[in-house]
C-alpha cells in the first residue's frame, strides 16, 4: 500500500471511471444504465458540485470516490454525500477503504462541511462495519428519491 494516491479525476480518467462504476453497480446488484455514463464524463471533466477522485496503487487504478455537495439545515450548514466509494476486489481488506474515508472527511472539513452522509446496500455486510468504524451511524430517516 506504499504507492497509494487519491487524485482528482481528470478527463483522461473518464473511461477508467466509467468501467469502475459499471463494475461497482453490477456488483451491487443494480447495473449502471448506459444513459447515465455522460454524467460520469461530467465528473471527469471536473463538476464543481461533485468532486471525484481516482484511487491508484502504484500505477494501477483500484477505485474511485465521488462526493456530492449540498447544504443541510438539520446539520447547520454545508454537507456532503459520499455518492460512490468503490475499490476493486483485490484492494479490499487492506485498510485502503479506511484511508479513503479519512481523505474524504479531511476534504469535507476543509470545505467547512457540517456532516457527511452515505448509503450502503443492506446486503453489503462487508462495507457496513467499515463505515461504522469510520463513525457513520444509521440514520433514523429513510432515504427517498425521485428521479427527474
Amino acid at each position: 500500500m506504499s504507492g497509494l494516491s487519491i487524485l482528482p479525476v481528470t478527463p483522461a480518467d473518464a473511461e477508467a471511471l466509467i468501467q469502475l462504476a459499471r463494475d461497482f453497480h453490477r456488483e451491487d446488484g443494480h447495473p449502471l444504465d448506459p444513459a447515465l455514463e455522460p454524467g460520469l464524463r461530467r465528473l471527469a471533466a471536473g463538476d464543481p458540485l461533485a468532486p471525484t477522485w481516482i484511487i491508484r496503487e502504484d500505477d494501477a487504478v483500484i477505485g474511485y470516490v465521488a462526493l456530492s455537495l449540498g447544504h443541510s439545515i438539520m446539520a447547520g450548514g454545508p454537507d456532503g454525500f459520499i455518492d460512490d466509494l468503490y475499490l476493486v476486489p483485490a484492494a479490499r481488506g487492506r485498510g485502503i477503504g479506511r484511508r479513503v474515508l479519512a481523505f474524504v472527511e479531511d476534504e469535507a472539513r476543509a470545505r467547512g462541511f457540517r456532516a457527511l452522509h452515505l448509503e450502503v446496500e443492506l446486503a453489503n455486510t462487508r462495507a457496513q462495519p467499515l463505515y461504522a468504524t469510520a463513525g457513520f451511524e444509521p440514520s433514523p430517516r429513510k432515504l427517498m428519491t425521485k428521479t427527474l
